[in-house]
């Protein structure tokens, strides 16, 4: 079966029961034809270096990257040996994926907020590391460190994903990454002037800007699932953005500040003891959906297979070179997937490696 490099899933979307569950998920995405598999973390049983290490181990094909994981968890060289590892593990499919992560959460674990500066600058000390250099009393925006060295590797250029929101996040991911994945619900607006940007700031660094990979983050949710799960996959999903970073999706969709206040306000979520994609009812979910209007969920793929597929070729259109179908399994996203493939144009996609950081073939 022809990969299809141009789409992703998340593995373990949400919070699964089990790590195990990657186990049939991997192996459905690959016999489905997706092309990569992208890992979320959080501190519970998503950690991202051990759930990498299991999709590499059960998989032969698919592309692998962190999307994401936070430079300052770990010290520099555990995280330039993880993505060595798997880079060894896998035959070159993996790419290593940074993100800013939330700034209240890095604080209650006793660590500073993410700068632009410190993940510039730990981007440059993984690629002098995996080049085989020894890095002697580095002292930059990442840290200090005496010594830093990997002894007896082979010199790898591992691409390496930055998920990007702001604008200066955007423009890193021009400059010095080598992909980039977008927010879910983003407007058709807002993920044209980001897609812009990306490419922009990479041709002002001097680099060519297809050799960027640009990914939306899209959810893809069809109507062949229950209501009850659609709901928590929508509104649930998009509550729980907006919990914990929604000025900045109001800001960058040009979206009613209003409606947030609103939001904020209502006695359920104000009150509400945790991620509502997580914990809350169906029935909570039924009255959180008419707090939020229906064109902030609408950048999304939802109804039938074909509308789905449409949807999602709607995102190449707006200039992005893949598409994550988030928030489903391949087994949820079977019957979109399949309906893609029946309709997929011949050749377009043949440039794209199965690693979603790996510069297109010419």
């Amino acid at each position: 079966m022809d990969r299809m490099n141009e789409l992703g899933f998340y593995t373990l979307a949400g919070a699964p029961e089990s790590p195990r569950d990657l186990i049939g998920e991997v192996r459905a995405a690959e016999e489905l034809g997706v092309g990569s598999a992208f890992i979320s973390e959080r501190f519970n049983i998503k950690e991202a270096a051990t759930i990498s290490g299991a999709v590499g181990a059960v998989s032969d094909r698919i592309g692998i990257a962190t999307a994401a994981t936070n430079h300052n968890t770990r010290n520099p060289i555990v995280t330039a040996a993880h993505a060595m590892t798997m880079h060894a593990l896998t035959g070159g499919r993996f790419s290593l994926g940074l993100g800013r992560g939330i700034g209240r959460s890095s604080q209650a674990r006793g660590l500073e907020p993410i700068t632009t500066a410190q993940m510039e600058d730990f981007v440059h000390l993984m690629r002098r590391l995996w080049a085989g250099e020894t890095v002697i009393g580095h002292h930059g925006p990442a840290g200090r460190y005496p010594a830093l060295a990997m002894r007896g590797i082979e010199p790898a250029h591992i691409p390496m994903t930055l998920v990007a929101f702001g604008p200066n996040s955007l423009a890193l991911g021009g400059r010095c990454f080598d992909a980039v994945v977008l927010h879910t619900f983003f407007t058709d607006e807002t993920t044209s002037r980001v897609v812009g940007a990306v490419k922009q700031a990479a041709e002002q660094a001097g680099r060519d800007p297809a050799a960027v990979r640009v990914w939306s983050c899209f959810a893809t949710v069809g109507d062949h699932l229950p209501e009850p799960l659609r709901l928590k996959k929508t509104v649930g999903r998009m509550a729980t953005y907006l919990q914990a970073y929604g000025d900045l999706m109001v800001r960058t969709n040009g979206w009613d500040p209003t409606v947030l206040d609103r939001f904020r306000a209502d006695p359920l979520v104000a009150k509400f003891p945790g991620a509502i994609d997580q914990l809350a009812t169906t029935e909570q979910l039924e009255h959180i959906a008419t707090l939020i209007p229906d064109k902030w969920l609408a950048p999304a793929a939802t109804g039938t297979p074909a509308q789905c597929v449409d949807a999602i070729r709607c995102q190449f259109d707006l200039g992005c070179d893949g598409i994550i179908l988030h928030g489903a399994s391949p087994d949820e996203l079977r019957p979109i997937v399949e309906h893609y493939r029946q309709t997929r144009p011949a050749g377009v996609f043949d440039h794209l490696a199965a690693n979603p950081g790996a510069t297109p073939n010419p």
